[in-house]
């Protein structure tokens, strides 16, 4: 039973990573055909896939913070503006948990050297051994979820190399993820 287990998570986690690799691989062609240049070409490039756009973008978010590359809130314009401040919110926040949710599996798995490879410099060296000492880290990374601007990718990433269960890091992550993705959607659909 045990070695069926370990199979599947084997056989989850190559296709997951396929999935993520054939994204990254169109996200990359689209980035170098200049779909991501300004808000006008990001919103016509997921409005050309059709009633697919959604999923799209769903599926852009959560690369996102997998491949941190593009700035979350950018996603967030986009969906507002095509899917309305209800419908951008949960293909937003969706796909923002979905990647928050890979990015720490991925670093639970391939350790400290992922994180440093997408995050140079010293930053991780400070915060890595803050992390594993702080008592109060579930709290903070709770609150800066909830906070705009804060550099979640990194710390979704940084959780994933501390000792902290997949539930309860999934638990922070649903709980704090929706309040600044909701006010990012009520905000952009006022101002459109």
């Amino acid at each position: 039973m045990e070695k069926q287990i370990s199979r599947w998570n084997k056989w989850i986690s190559s296709l997951l990573l396929m999935v993520c690799l054939l994204l990254l691989i169109s996200l990359f062609k689209a980035y170098l055909d200049g779909k991501f240049n300004s808000l006008e070409t990001l919103q016509r490039y997921i409005a050309g896939f059709g009633w697919m756009a959604p999923f799209i973008l769903t599926a852009i978010q959560a690369s996102q913070v997998v491949f941190p590359v593009l700035p979350g809130f950018l996603g967030c314009i986009v969906g507002t503006l095509l899917f309305g401040w209800f419908g951008g919110f949960w293909c937003n926040y969706i796909g923002i948990s979905l990647g928050s949710m890979i990015a720490f599996l991925l670093a639970r798995k391939y350790g400290r050297e992922i994180i440093v490879k997408m995050f140079p410099g010293s930053r991780y060296e400070k915060l890595s051994s803050w992390a594993a000492k702080s008592k109060s880290y579930s709290f903070l990374l709770f609150l800066g979820m909830v906070l705009p601007l804060f550099p979640d990718d990194f710390f979704c990433y940084l959780t994933g190399i501390t000792k902290m269960s997949i539930h309860k890091f999934a638990t922070i992550i649903v709980l704090g993820k929706p309040w600044c993705i909701l006010a990012y959607s009520i905000l952009f659909s006022a101002a459109s």
